[in-house]
């Protein structure tokens, strides 16, 4: 049983201001470790309390609480805390239910809108709590701000979901029927990482095992229940064997589904957090969609060219968009909306940048091209204010595959037209960055050269992915002038399989031209999707497609906002498969991670006139 603690760090006062009757700041302040909060069921969870320190004790004033509750070790959370206690908040970091410190048993999210309403009841009567909350946190604890907004916790007064997990059967977790396998990688590096299994020294280390051959185990796919050490750990098991066979959007994937239950959300504001390389970025914008109309909030929404989490950064991967990318102070900018909605502080929100609108994105892709100091490519970019999204003056355009690899504006002329390939799930086309997190040594994060090397485990070889013969390249003639496109991106594609089953993917790609720097040119990926054909008509049901039939297929790619510059090619890849960022479709129709058996498939991309395949890029005028 673990005991309540109490530290002090104490930091000679220099000055302290009070506002509005509130701390506003203090110089040191005062945290209790490990408060025991008791839920409804009796489970205790681990909590740890940052307050303000006011002539040498903590202070005695009713304040707004900075709440964060996580999976991933509250102990992390001092930096955070300390900044924000030292501004006149408490701040409060708590395990999540059967994580590190915290009793019960760990299930994905589905314990979290009430332990989170319980959470904010026992806040609500503490003396050192003036009743209001605001909530922190990127990620899994992104989505634990949206499960206790839409619980609807009386305490909760406004939240800010960094790139967090919600709509997970739709874009997500579940992406259009594939399984995205950094979830794969969460549970198998996770199942003794602060998990319960991992309390006994034994079986954590064949858990960590079982993580250290995460490379053999993705070569031996599917995962099956028993079958390998994971289940030591049976709830971590028990929720990834049940993920990846449930490819529909149903009531596995109820929870923080905001897309179809907008209502459910409580009516506060919201500023939501993510970029165009997040693995969770489709997932923001479908969010700010659905609540927009439906809450006052207000809802707010930024979007920059960041990988997961890392929105002090302004480079990633092979690439570089500028030192204005980046927020540099990660705890200022957030507090700027706290101290407006929980201390009714009339500060920028509503008035200047990033809060002058209700939403703010930057524009990629205005750089020189060129390399930085570290060898990366400098494609830049610039921040700008808009409305509402996607733009009111979005221009839909369609971008047609032509008969000869072309890509254009103008529908193809011929009657029939027919592109043909094999999908050996065997041999899968391998991921070169993207909309990943949870990477760890399995994938890249980001923008990269579509080029293998050293750096990509599984296609080592320095050979661009346009080689392969299961990847099918369609791309514009060098532009003439710049084009800005930004918005939600989607491939309309007729085609037709061998197979009952199989997979259709995207990527949309920024070609550079052969440069001094540059002298082969470099083909940087700018967003990417797929489509699971037994999902084609609906995320609702399955249905296995008859071979040789011709179907249109929806693949809803990531959202974007990049300048393809005069001189570049706009260029769109089709293949079926993109490993390990989704699972392998193994062409057999068998239920949903229970295959024994794989298939080759026989594709075939219809591009002519009567099943004109095409891109539908949402192009910005230029002013």
């Amino acid at each position: 049983m673990l005991a309540c603690t109490r530290f002090v760090f104490q930091i000679p006062i220099i000055a302290l201001l009070v506002t509005s009757g509130l701390v506003a700041a203090a110089e040191d302040y005062h945290l209790e470790k490990n408060v025991m909060v008791p839920m409804r069921d009796g489970v205790r969870l681990a909590t740890d309390i940052y307050r303000p320190m006011v002539d040498g004790k903590p202070s005695e004033e009713r304040l707004p609480v900075i709440l964060s509750r996580l999976p991933y070790n509250k102990n992390g959370a001092k930096s955070r805390g300390a900044y924000y206690a030292k501004h006149g908040y408490v701040y409060v970091a708590q395990d999540t239910r059967g994580r590190y410190a915290s009793e019960g048993v760990w299930h994905m999210l589905t314990d979290d809108g009430p332990d989170g309403v319980d959470c904010a009841a026992w806040i609500g009567k503490q003396p050192w709590s003036d009743g209001q909350i605001g909530m922190i946190g990127t990620s899994y604890f992104g989505g634990t701000q949206h499960a206790m907004a839409m619980a609807g916790a009386p305490e909760l007064k406004t939240v800010i979901p960094v790139d967090a997990m919600a709509n997970m059967g739709r874009q997500s977790i579940r992406n259009a029927g594939a399984f995205e396998l950094r979830f794969w990688n969460w549970i198998f590096l996770n199942a003794s990482n602060g998990s319960r299994a991992g309390q006994d020294p034994g079986t954590k280390k064949v858990l960590k095992e079982m993580a250290d051959q995460r490379h053999t185990y993705l070569q031996n796919l599917p995962t099956r229940r028993g079958m390998t050490p994971l289940r030591l750990a049976p709830e971590y098991e028990d929720w990834l064997i049940s993920a990846m066979e449930n490819g529909a959007n149903d009531e596995f994937w109820e929870q923080n589904n905001i897309v179809d239950a907008p209502h459910k959300y409580k009516d506060i504001p919201v500023y939501l957090v993510s970029g165009w390389y997040d693995s969770w970025g489709g997932n923001n914008t479908a969010t700010f969609k659905a609540l927009r109309p439906e809450i006052k909030g207000p809802v707010y929404m930024i979007m920059g060219p960041w990988i997961h989490g890392q929105q002090a950064g302004y480079a990633h991967g092979q690439v570089s968009f500028g030192k204005q990318a980046a927020i540099a102070d990660q705890w200022a900018w957030r507090r700027e909306w706290y101290d407006h909605w929980l201390k009714g502080i009339d500060n920028s929100v509503g008035k200047a940048d990033p809060f002058k609108t209700p939403v703010r994105i930057f524009v990629m892709g205005t750089g020189d091209g060129g390399k930085d100091e570290k060898g990366r490519l400098q494609h830049g970019g610039y921040w700008r204010s808009e409305l509402d999204w996607p733009l009111e003056r979005t221009q839909y355009t369609d971008f047609y595959l032509q008969p000869d690899g072309g890509l254009a504006t103008e529908k193809p002329a011929v009657e029939e037209a027919v592109t043909q390939y094999d999908f050996d799930p065997k041999d899968p086309v391998p991921n070169i960055g993207g909309n990943i997190s949870s990477a760890n040594d399995i994938m890249l994060q980001g923008a990269f050269d579509q080029k293998g090397g050293s750096h990509i485990w599984n296609f080592k070889n320095p050979i661009p992915l346009s080689a392969r013969k299961d990847v099918l390249v369609f791309q514009t003639e060098p532009l003439t002038e710049d084009l800005e496109v930004t918005g939600e991106l989607e491939v309309r594609l007729f085609a037709s399989s061998s197979a009952v089953d199989t997979d259709f993917t995207a990527k949309l790609i920024d070609v550079y031209p052969p440069s001094s720097d540059w002298p082969g040119g470099f083909d940087m990926n700018i967003a990417d999707g797929i489509v699971r054909a037994r999902f084609r008509e609906s995320l609702k049901k399955e249905v296995l497609m008859t071979p040789g039939e011709t179907y249109e297929f929806t693949i809803k790619m990531y959202p974007t906002s990049n300048v393809f510059k005069k001189g570049h090619r706009i260029r769109v890849d089709i293949s079926s498969s993109n490993f390990p960022r989704f699972d392998v479709n193994p062409n057999t129709g068998e239920p949903l991670n229970r295959h024994r058996r794989t298939v080759v498939a026989t594709q075939t991309i219809h591009h002519d006139a009567t099943r004109p395949s095409r891109i539908i890029l949402p192009v910005i005028p230029a002013e």
